[in-house]
């Protein structure tokens, strides 16, 4: 398997091997259970679904019910696939558990989340930006304004992409090469060095 589907925990720090104070976050990664194996000749490509979490069946469609009573499986709220070909290997209603995946050979992993919400920000919170200067010569509401766009009698308008205040945050992040700092198997646990894009509670994908 080359991923799990886990939960954001929080954060705790740990004490190197030099002595060092580590922040970490602690990951649940697990148990998965398989819900659908595609093949190459049924589905055009091969890869495998999980599904984590367990789910209320009065909030499940009907549709979703029987795609899980075919597994074998109650309802789960997050279903990602993997891309790979797992024929043979997975079957239907089989459970991934971290030891599957990470093992201690597995010393990175990168991590995917969706961050935090912003809501709308400005110029500075959103891309960094200096604000104008100081408050000289009157600049007395103008500190954390982006300045000019450049935009006059042509082109009359401001391009796309124009870095400007909006929407921020809420967005698909993924974190590249997280070391792995400790597996505690009997819990279903990760603990991971630096932080991981979300809240806590939050649902990431863990590709090994």
């Amino acid at each position: 398997m080359p991923g799990l589907i886990g939960k954001k925990i929080g954060m705790i720090s740990v004490f190197g091997a030099d002595g060092k104070n580590i922040p970490c976050t602690v990951v649940e990664a697990g148990p998965c259970v398989v819900t659908q194996v595609r093949t190459v000749e049924k589905d055009g490509y091969a890869a495998v679904q999980l599904a984590y979490d367990e789910k209320k069946e009065k909030h499940t469609s009907a549709a979703l019910k029987g795609h899980f009573e075919k597994a074998g499986t109650t309802p789960k709220r997050k279903l990602v696939e993997f891309p790979a070909d797992f024929q043979g290997e997975l079957n239907l209603g089989d459970t991934v558990s971290v030891t599957d995946v990470f093992t201690e050979d597995v010393k990175f992993v990168d991590v995917v989340g969706t961050s935090k919400g912003k809501g709308f920000q400005g110029v500075v919170k959103r891309h960094g930006f200096a604000g104008v200067g100081g408050r000289t010569h009157g600049q007395h509401n103008r500190l954390r304004h982006p300045g000019s766009m450049g935009a006059a009698s042509w082109p009359s308008r401001v391009f796309p992409g124009m870095r400007m205040a909006g929407q921020t945050g809420c967005e698909r992040v993924k974190v590249f090469n997280l070391e792995v700092i400790k597996i505690v198997p009997e819990h279903n646990l990760l603990v991971i060095k630096g932080s991981v894009p979300g809240a806590k509670g939050s649902y990431l994908i863990l590709e090994a």
